[in-house]
């Protein structure tokens, strides 16, 4: 019975072309459940020592990249203080805490990649892959707060909050999109 409702289903989708629509449901649907897990949850998965410190090193990580690339490509004059802290000329300041460390995306991805369908033998690279894109877009998330507290710093909440912060949602989607076009359809 339930056999039967499943394969009318799939027929029903297959016949009015609707493949990308189910897809983009099962995307949902993970992304909802991820972040109401993780929210209820967050607490107890920071309990774990291994979590807090892993945290902190890629935190400092996307702090050292960030001040790099500050300094090194856009010659900004930096102080810097613990716990990864820049300051710059105006006394605006931009600090990366754990909370800004993207392992939260590190997981989402993991998620999402492991629940998705597709094949396994891709899994195993693409997911790593989307890891180092998130760090990357965290780099460049806190390299675009840095210009922001130097150039506009009344507008750095609003830049937090409603376009960087999102645009790793952007980012997320768009490593999803890869996926579906290029490994999930694939025969």
């Amino acid at each position: 019975m339930l056999k039967t409702y499943f394969k009318r289903a799939e027929d029903f989708v297959r016949k009015h072309k609707l493949q990308a629509l189910v897809d983009v449901a099962i995307f949902a649907a993970i992304t909802l459940a991820f972040h109401e897990l993780w929210w209820t949850y967050e607490a107890w998965i920071k309990s774990f020592g291994f979590v807090i410190g892993a945290a902190d090193w890629l935190a400092k990580q996307v702090f050292e990249s960030a001040l790099w690339v500050n300094r090194s490509i856009l010659g900004l004059s930096i102080v810097t203080s613990e716990p990864n802290t820049m300051w710059f000329s105006n006394n605006g300041y931009v600090g990366v805490n754990e909370s800004c460390s993207g392992l939260k995306q590190f997981y989402q991805i993991a998620v999402l990649f492991i629940l998705f369908p597709g094949p396994w033998k891709h899994k195993l690279w693409y997911i790593p892959m989307g890891f180092v894109v998130m760090f990357f877009t965290n780099v460049f998330r806190i390299v675009a707060l840095s210009v922001m507290v130097i150039w506009k710093p009344e507008y750095w909440d609003f830049t937090h909050d409603w376009i960087l912060r999102p645009f790793f949602y952007v980012v997320i989607f768009s490593l999803w999109v890869i996926w579906v076009e290029k490994f999930r359809r694939r025969k």
